[in-house]
């Protein structure tokens, strides 16, 4: 649907009814201004609208209609479309979920189109509209506050998963016997989910920064290199993460495997407790009349009292030993 249309003019929000077609004709009608229309998950009647009357081009308008872009940056004639995955973080599941926002920036307006539930552009609309010394800049204003607000997002949901790739180590490296190869595996696929969003925005962000993009002017390319370090900076993060959670999962795998060695080593004390009782057990069970000791009164007791001292000998030694 259509969220929101916007006509500015040196900075300021014009007082125009919030359709597209007010916006397509405000921004022929005077050059001085230009026109922001938001859609989110629109039709595609509403995308061909809006297409018409901005003259998109057809094969960026099909890339916008589905949510499965990799983030980048095109260029159509006088126009160009950038592609940003958006991210947002659900703690209950440890997962991180995606969407996308399309934006087409012309010389004279400004197209974004969202998918998912998540980085709404209605607070960086509403920020940007409120500082008029950086509206001013025109599309690439926008596109700022649209970039700016993703990575933030970005930066945040890194935070949030690095609590929970803490909370991972800890449990780790505890006293207690933890079962933590599941999360760290769906933590792990998650960190590969943000690095396919922000891994590929590096350049590009670079790119906005030192002015090397067409319609992003020279006055504006500075306040692109703050979100091009964000991006850097939570890029890193990411990796880190991703190196915790690989360090974390072997860890965790030695663990496991060292508690299965002591494992076995108890079992293999008793069996061996075990075994030597059944033997002494077993050979007095036989039934021979040569046998030593057999008619003897006190045999009984006599091969109690070994079994229960060689037990307790071998159960001394192997407590010695520390296999039990």
């Amino acid at each position: 649907m259509i969220v929101d249309c916007g006509v500015y003019a040196k900075g300021e929000r014009q007082d125009l009814p919030k359709d597209p077609e007010t916006v397509a004709q405000a921004i022929d009608d005077n050059g001085e201004c230009f026109g922001w229309v938001g859609l989110h998950e629109p039709t595609p009647a509403e995308m061909h609208r809006v297409q018409q009357l901005f003259d998109l081009h057809e094969l960026a308008v099909e890339d916008a209609l589905q949510a499965h872009q990799r983030p980048k940056v095109e260029r159509f004639g006088d126009s160009i479309v950038v592609v940003l995955r958006t991210l947002w973080y659900i703690d209950e599941e440890d997962a991180v979920e995606t969407g996308q926002v399309s934006v087409f920036v012309g010389k004279r307006y400004v197209v974004t189109v969202r998918h998912g539930e998540g980085a709404p552009l209605s607070t960086a609309r509403q920020e940007l509209e409120e500082r008029a010394s950086v509206l001013g800049h025109g599309p690439a204003a926008v596109l700022w506050a649209i970039c700016d607000s993703i990575v933030d997002g970005y930066e945040s949901v890194a935070e949030q998963v690095e609590v929970d790739v803490d909370e991972v180590e800890t449990s780790v490296f505890s006293a207690e016997r933890t079962s933590d190869a599941e999360r760290i595996y769906l933590l792990k696929r998650e960190v590969l989910e943000m690095r396919r969003a922000i891994g590929p925005l590096t350049e590009p962000m670079e790119s906005f920064a030192h002015g090397a993009v067409p319609l992003i002017s020279p006055e504006a390319a500075p306040f692109f290199r703050d979100v091009a370090d964000h991006v850097v900076r939570v890029a890193d993060q990411t990796d880190a993460l991703n190196t915790l959670l690989s360090s974390a999962l072997n860890a965790h795998l030695a663990r496991v495997s060292v508690q299965q060695n002591e494992d076995m080593r108890r079992i293999a004390a008793w069996v061996g407790i075990a075994a030597a009782l059944t033997a002494i057990a077993g050979i007095y069970g036989m039934n021979f009349d040569n046998m030593p000791e057999l008619r003897w009164y006190y045999g009984y007791y006599a091969c109690l009292t070994v079994m229960a001292v060689t037990s307790t000998t071998m159960y001394a030694a192997f407590r010695r030993a520390g296999w039990l």
